[in-house]
């Protein structure tokens, strides 16, 4: 994984431990928490895009499988949050396997096109199957995690469980990047011709990242519906998607750090625009632009090369 990265690693995890000491106000935490679970989101499509060149219009419609797989099975039949979290991602990732393989034969715009379409019939399930997920006004009460006897009631016990998870997935993640794994989906995003004449099984890789990445969203829903405990379609539509390829592509789809930033960025910038009423829409447009016409490789690439310059 190198050095680097571990080095990296430390530095996240204390800062993870140390924010809450110095965060008077819990809104703050909240927004944390928000930026931790779109990172599980964009850690997977970075994978997906970055690394594979795949492009998928659909990831809100796994992060909304998971949320309501979750929130379904702990509120409605009782089951434990934890157990509804692994159930989620079950039914999440074997829904991704099974349009995997005709969806992957597809690529560019013809593959997003089919992950747009994917994503709209999951949105229009959400809404019209009202007896299990209460259609367009949703349900509530959906209960918090447990450990143990401990309830997780706060926005800080929330903030090092979604931050935890987080590590856990950049650490897996890593991992692949660095192995045989990580150099077979490069060679796809390269020319997937060629990685298929040099041996690779090109459509097993881009099988198992696309499945991942749709778990890496399952989590990060089943996270979501049990810190709001309150799920309606709304957030899973087709908008959202487009935000989260956005965050990929801002923050640098040639590394999961990156995503990180660009969940980071454009969810904590919304917040801090709201004072400017009427222009907040105009002034994070603009950001945007700017940052993609000056920055096209993203934000963390921008970083290293001013990394670089000052040694």
């Amino acid at each position: 994984m190198g050095r680097k990265n571990i080095l990296s690693l430390l530095i996240l995890a204390g800062v993870i431990l140390a924010l809450p000491l110095g965060l008077g106000n819990s809104y703050y935490l909240n927004v944390l928490v928000f930026v931790g679970i779109y990172s599980l989101i964009t850690i997977g499509l970075s994978l997906l895009m970055g690394y594979t060149g795949q492009i998928s219009l659909g990831h809100a419609a796994f992060f909304g499988l998971g949320a309501y797989t979750s929130g379904v099975l702990s509120t409605k039949f009782g089951v434990s949050p934890w157990l509804a979290l692994l159930a989620g991602i079950f039914v999440t990732g074997g829904i991704a396997f099974l349009i995997a393989a005709p969806a992957l034969k597809l690529k560019g715009h013809y593959l997003a096109m089919a992950t747009l379409a994917f994503g709209y019939i999951v949105f229009i399930v959400f809404n019209q199957a009202s007896s299990l997920t209460g259609g367009p006004s949703g349900f509530g009460q959906i209960p918090r995690f447990r450990l143990g006897n401990f309830l997780l009631r706060s926005d800080v016990h929330y903030y090092y469980l979604v931050w935890t998870l987080v590590i856990v997935v950049l650490l897996v993640s890593l991992n692949i990047i660095h192995s045989r794994v990580g150099r077979a989906l490069r060679s796809i995003h390269e020319g997937e011709l060629t990685a298929n004449i040099m041996g690779v099984n090109t459509a097993k890789y881009k099988i198992q990242v696309f499945v991942l990445s749709a778990v890496y969203a399952s989590l990060a829903g089943s996270l979501y519906a049990h810190f709001i405990t309150f799920l309606n379609p709304t957030p899973f539509g087709f908008h959202f998607s487009i935000v989260l390829v956005a965050m990929v592509a801002v923050g640098g789809m040639a590394s999961v750090w990156g995503a990180m930033i660009g969940a980071a960025l454009l969810t904590i910038l919304p917040e801090y625009l709201r004072a400017f009423q009427d222009y907040d829409i105009l002034i994070y447009g603009s950001i945007l632009l700017l940052i993609m016409m000056f920055l096209p490789q993203g934000l963390f690439a921008g970083i290293l090369r001013l990394i670089k310059k000052e040694r």
